[in-house]
């Protein structure tokens, strides 16, 4: 299961590294336009459509970089079968198409039940537990059909063709679950936001910590719903930005349910961000460093917490569990200091520097305060946690998996320079057969990838693994991170040699 996760752990990079761009544009617009979002300005227009462009459809992203990502060989033809599962999902769990098959009216059906048409309306090209949900279904139709032969007159749709078939096959058989699973998942959420709200301060740290867990399922949707917006009448958002004084209450004060995310999203996560990237193995820094970078920035400008938190969530599941618990903490102080502000976007500084203009705003500095003192506590917790733990977040490799051998992490200046500098001996073909041999051959071999430098592999059965033989081939190294998992360290022309290996494998 803790591999499994990894690897969709490492699937999601590809769609993430894409947010914190399309999070600054959007800040952009926002900051331009604060108030009509590009309704009075053509210059914000452009910048909020092009950041929505992503962030709208990050269903969409999701199920395709997940069914590319998973999938044993990282083909095309995963990724659209990832596209169609998530057509098919959003198509057949639509208020539309659930009316359609219930024989009732959309109009009649909103006006009779508006709790479970909301529910489905929930279900749109930003849900992203869709996406995770189409991107599996995809990368699994992959593995099981891909070379799969039909007969003579259904040869046409035999091997990579017949995938994105299955996979919307598999979707239509998930779709039927979720059809009546759906409504009371959501139901739940919303009758649980509901008990929540007569809690005064204890219920807005409870909703925090449920609001970043219910992150990686899309669900927090559900629950916000009951915070910001209109569903059990609290309305937070609105109530903060129109200035509205009559909502007021001796346990409710508008910017409550908002509030303590700022210190979290400005500073606490950038500080997460910065242990990852220094707990990184060398060889992997730059990289890691880069991603943090971006995905810290997004946090702090704009409050778009995804491109960090999507980063370790999966691989790190853990550690998500205490950003949760530290989140819900931090909206529960907030609150219970009195310090209130408001966002229209998300929890960025660019919110909060407009929030400061509301005369609804309330002790701002309290906010400021308690984000120096989440960075500290992120970085200083996060950094031990990722030691202690021996947690594999993004970039670093764990060492209590390497059989004995030593990790990046403890390679000293020199070998991590040697690794660097290393050099293939003869042609890429010749280097991946001798490697391949090595691994025992093609039967042998599970998935295949690789990074910086290494080619990262999974094989069947160990025993068959030959470390001499590989070698032979003048490889820098060889490590295995896990029972099964084997590393050869390659050098700079890692991918050339990788794309010989994968011929070789037929695949």
């Amino acid at each position: 299961m803790k591999e499994k996760l990894q690897r969709l752990g490492q699937a999601l990079m590809q769609p993430v590294a894409v947010m914190p761009l399309a999070a600054l544009l959007l800040g952009i617009g926002y900051f331009i336009d604060p108030v009509d979002w590009g309704a009075g300005s053509p210059i914000a227009a452009f910048f909020i459509s092009a950041g929505g462009a992503v962030l709208d459809n990050l269903g969409i992203l999701f199920a395709v970089g997940i069914a590319f990502g998973i999938a044993k060989e990282n083909h095309g033809a995963s990724a659209l079968a990832g596209l169609v599962a998530f057509l098919t999902l959003s198509k057949m769990l639509s208020t539309a198409t659930v009316a359609q098959l219930k024989s009732i009216d959309v109009e009649a059906w909103t006006a009779s039940d508006p709790f479970r048409v909301a529910a489905f309306d929930a279900i749109n090209n930003k849900n992203v537990l869709i996406g995770i949900i189409s991107g599996v279904l995809g990368g699994k139709a992959y593995d099981r059909f891909h070379s799969t032969k039909l007969p003579d007159f259904l040869a046409f749709f035999s091997g990579r063709r017949l995938v994105p078939i299955m996979a919307s096959l598999y979707a239509l058989i998930a779709s039927i679950i979720l059809i009546f699973l759906w409504p009371f998942i959501y139901a739940g959420l919303v009758k649980f936001g509901t008990t929540l709200t007569g809690m005064g301060a204890l219920g807005a740290g409870l909703y925090g910590f449920f609001n970043r867990l219910l992150i990686p399922t899309g669900l927090h949707h559900a629950l916000n719903q009951v915070f910001w917006f209109g569903l059990a009448d609290i309305n937070d958002i609105p109530n903060f930005l129109n200035n509205v004084q009559e909502s007021i209450t001796a346990t409710y004060h508008p910017g409550m349910y908002q509030a303590g995310f700022f210190p979290i999203m400005m500073f606490g996560l950038p500080g997460a961000a910065l242990a990852i990237a220094q707990r990184a193995d060398e060889s992997n820094k730059k990289t890691t460093k880069a991603l943090m970078i971006a995905g810290a920035l997004a946090s702090f400008l704009t409050g778009v917490t995804e491109p960090l938190e999507f980063a370790f969530m999966f691989v790190a599941p853990q550690l998500y569990l205490v950003h949760a618990l530290l989140t819900g903490i931090s909206v529960f102080l907030a609150a219970q200091l009195k310090a209130y502000a408001g966002f229209g976007f998300s929890a960025g500084l660019i919110d909060l520097l407009l929030s400061a203009k509301n005369p609804m705003a309330q002790k701002i500095w309290i906010l400021l305060v308690m984000g120096l003192v989440f960075f500290a506590i992120y970085y200083l917790l996060f950094r031990a946690l990722i030691d202690k733990w021996d947690v594999a977040t993004p970039g670093r490799s764990s060492k209590s998996q390497n059989s004995g051998q030593v990790s990046s992490d403890d390679k000293t200046a020199d070998q991590e320079a040697k690794e660097q500098q290393a050099t293939v001996k003869g042609s890429y073909t010749d280097t991946a057969k001798t490697i391949l041999q090595g691994l025992g051959g093609a039967e042998n071999i599970d998935t295949t990838s690789y990074c910086t430098t290494r080619l990262r592999l999974t094989v069947n059965d160990p025993a068959k693994v030959n470390d001499d033989k590989i070698k032979e081939a003048g490889v820098a190294g060889i490590m295995k991170p896990g029972p099964k998992a084997v590393q050869v360290i390659i050098g700079p022309q890692v991918q050339a040699v990788y794309d010989e290996f994968v011929k070789l494998l037929g695949k």
